[in-house]
């Protein structure tokens, strides 16, 4: 769990979750569908889930996926449905 705390808006909690989704490690995370890992989460848990969730998903793909990040990509509600880089609605 302390790997995945390393990710930036990680907290125990949302540790947790990615472990229950079989996420162990930050590099575990890499090229992974933060959508889908919603949609399984929500799964998992048997109800609709905070879409604060999601972007705590995306930004941890994010952080995994990549080598040197840019500071504002870093933080959770950039990652938000209107906010994320290549959204649609923004």
């Amino acid at each position: 769990m302390h790997d995945l705390r390393t990710i930036p808006g990680v907290g125990p909690r949302m540790a947790e979750g990615l472990i229950q989704l079989g996420y162990e490690r930050v590099r575990d995370l890499r090229g992974q569908d933060p959508e889908e890992m919603y949609r399984r989460l929500c799964r998992l848990r048997g109800a609709p889930i905070d879409r604060c969730v999601l972007y705590v998903f995306r930004c941890a793909v994010y952080f995994a996926s990549r080598d040197r990040h840019e500071p504002r990509l870093l933080k959770w509600w950039s990652w938000k449905d209107t906010h994320a880089p290549g959204s649609k609605r923004r």
